[in-house]
Order: structure tokens, then C-alpha cells, then sequence
């Protein structure tokens, strides 16, 4: 019919010509209509997706394409034209997701989603590492995070240094102790890969940079060095001035009786308080009883630790006490030091973060 009228309208005029013209309007009309098609995408592109308050959360697991996502936003309702949005996709080479956990919050666009799956914008868990933490302690709070994927608990320590793949002996130490982010599905064993590498690179560093003359045979003495000062310090500032007492005890030959070593030594023993016996008893890390340094760290060092492990400050002070509010007593000899412990620590042996008055 439109053929027809159109050639009554324009009998006078030469055939080809007519044929021409009617080209230029079928021509002119199919424009008309990509271009309000391509308005509407670019409306619906930009119009917020039916996600409620608490959003929308899903996951695109390994292998899955962006169908399997358009197919369960459609099905709960959140998107109309699931495959208007493939297409799209297609056509703009946003088709290449990445597996993952995505969060898409309220007003999350057609354009928004596909940016986000593009760029593999997944959603992140974090776990913190305490400074002063032991290793156990590490491996239990990341036990606690469902997103993570579980391979390290119920394991011996042999077992788990094997599926770590790292060249130690025993993990105390070894935990750089710092904020770390992943995916759902990251596992344990990689996370803690992560933070031996973070620890191995600074220590390593530090180590290369150290000054001459530390009683220290290895880097690995120094770590261990490093993890007594994270416990015994009650105050950051004086990192260095512990160091330092530490240091010059074992140049001097001197048993570096410190409490959070017997409480190490001592394990799930230890309720609160170090009794006399504790201090007598003979165990690999009772630094009352045993010369020199114990034989593995007790607790993830801080960088700072490790720094002023290495660094330690000059002086002449071989003994320091608590004295309750953060800070320390640093004394030369041991009539100074005894006269600090009976002014600060006499009968409060709970507080351990200060060397306890030698016998």
C-alpha cells in the first residue's frame, strides 16, 4: 500500500527517480528508527537497576560468563531485557568479565554493572595480623572469615610449612603483621605466603643495612631478637632503648631474663600471671635459665621492632622495669634496678612487659 500511493503521488516524475526518492525515505525512515533504538539503549543504560537498599550481591564463579549473571538478574527481576544487556555487551566488547564476588549497590546502572564486571571490581575481605600476635594466633582469626578458603587448620606445622612451600623450620615470626585484602575464595596458605614474603623482604633489607658489631649469627636472630622487643614494649618510643638493653646484655654474657619468654615456654599454661616456679623452670624459652637468645621468635614483629632490633640505642643501661603507665625505668646497675622494681612492680609480677628483677 505505501508502495502504491507513493507512485500515484509521483506519476509525472521518471521512474528511476521515483525509485530513487523511495530509497532515500526507506533509507531516511530505517535511521529514524536506529536512532530511537539507540536512544532507548542509551536511556535504559543509564537507568537504575530494580536493586533494593541492601543491594545485590553475586557470584561469578571461574568459567561462568556474563549470560549466567543477565539470566539471574532477569529471573529475580533486577534487570529488564537480560539479553538487550549481553548484546550490549557483545557490541561493546564489555563481555569479558571476570569470576568473582561482586556487590551491585542501589542504583547501579546497566553501564555501571558491565564497568564493574569488566574490571573485576569484586568484592574484598581484609584480615588483620596483630603486631605482638603469635603465629597461632594469625592462623585463628583468619579461620574465622568464611571467605576464606580453609587448607591450613588442622594440620601439624609440618604439614602446614609443606602446603606453604616456604624454606622454614617452624612459622613463629614468620607473619608480617599488617592489613591484608582479598576475594572470597582466596585461600589461607596464600594469604600467608603473602605475609612471609613481606616479612622476608624487610628483614632481609633491614639486615643488609645493619651497623657492625650485633651478637647477632643471622638474620634469623635478629627476627627472634625483634619479636622479644614487640612483647616487652609498653611504649613505641622506646623500641631502641629495649634494643639496646638487650643487646648489651648478650655482649656482656648475660641471660636476658625476659618474661614474655617464659610465657611462650609456658603455652596455654600461662592464666595471667608469672609464678616463681615459672622463672626456675627449665624450658627452651626461660631466658632466666637458658643463655642467650631462645630458639624461635615468640610473636609477629612489627617493622619497627625489627628496626630497632638492629639498630639499638647506645647507652649504658642493662636493666628496665614497667612502671605502669606505658613507659619503662632504665637503670645501669643492679642496685638502681632493684630500687625501681620495689617502687613500681614489687608484687605485680602480671605485668610483664619489663625485664623482672634478676635473682
Amino acid at each position: 500500500m505505501l508502495i502504491d500511493d507513493y507512485l500515484n503521488m509521483t506519476k509525472k516524475i521518471p521512474l528511476s527517480v521515483k525509485l530513487l526518492g523511495f530509497a532515500a525515505f526507506i533509507y531516511l525512515a530505517g535511521l529514524m528508527s536506529a536512532t530511537f533504538a539507540w536512544m532507548f539503549v542509551q536511556k535504559w543504560l543509564a537507568t537504575p537497576l530494580a536493586i533494593s537498599e541492601q543491594g545485590y550481591r553475586y557470584e561469578l564463579k571461574p568459567g561462568q560468563s556474563l549470560g549466567h549473571l543477565a539470566y539471574a538478574l532477569g529471573n529475580d527481576q533486577v534487570i529488564q531485557y537480560p539479553r538487550l544487556l549481553r548484546l550490549y555487551a557483545r557490541a561493546t566488547d564489555l563481555n569479558k568479565v571476570h569470576a568473582g564476588e561482586y556487590f551491585f549497590p542501589q542504583g547501579t546502572t546497566p553501564r555501571t554493572l558491565l564497568e564493574k564486571l569488566s574490571k573485576g571490581d569484586v568484592v574484598l575481605y581484609q584480615v588483620t595480623f596483630v603486631e605482638g600476635w603469635t603465629y597461632k594466633q594469625a592462623l585463628s582469626a583468619l579461620a574465622k572469615i568464611d571467605a576464606v578458603k580453609q587448607l591450613l587448620p588442622g594440620k601439624s606445622e609440618q604439614e602446614q610449612i609443606e602446603l606453604l612451600d616456604i624454606p622454614v623450620t617452624q612459622l613463629e615470626g614468620w607473619i608480617f603483621p599488617d592489613t591484608y585484602s582479598f576475594s572470597r575464595n582466596t585461600s589461607d596458605v596464600e594469604i600467608v605466603q603473602g605475609a612471609y614474603q613481606k616479612m622476608l623482604s624487610l628483614l632481609s633489607a633491614e639486615w643488609e643495612k645493619r651497623p657492625p658489631n650485633l651478637p647477632y649469627k643471622s638474620s634469623y636472630e635478629a627476627l627472634i631478637m625483634a619479636s622479644i622487643i614487640e612483647r616487652e614494649t609498653g611504649h613505641h618510643s622506646e623500641r631502641d632503648q629495649i634494643a639496646g638493653v638487650f643487646v648489651r646484655r648478650l655482649q656482656q654474657g648475660m641471660k636476658l631474663q625476659t618474661d614474655p619468654t617464659v610465657i611462650y615456654g609456658m603455652g596455654d599454661r600461662y592464666q595471667g600471671r608469672i609464678r616463681r616456679a615459672d622463672l626456675q623452670e627449665a624450658t627452651d624459652y626461660n631466658t632466666y635459665v637458658i643463655q642467650g637468645l631462645p630458639p624461635t621468635p615468640i610473636a609477629l614483629p612489627s617493622a619497627a621492632s625489627i628496626r630497632a632490633a638492629l639498630n639499638p640505642a647506645a647507652g649504658k643501661a642493662l636493666y628496665f622495669v614497667a612502671k605502669g603507665d606505658g613507659t619503662s625505668e632504665f637503670s645501669e646497675t643492679l642496685a638502681q634496678h632493684n630500687e625501681a622494681v620495689r617502687r613500681y612492680q614489687l608484687n605485680r609480677r602480671s605485668d610483664y612487659r619489663a625485664a623482672p628483677p634478676t635473682k
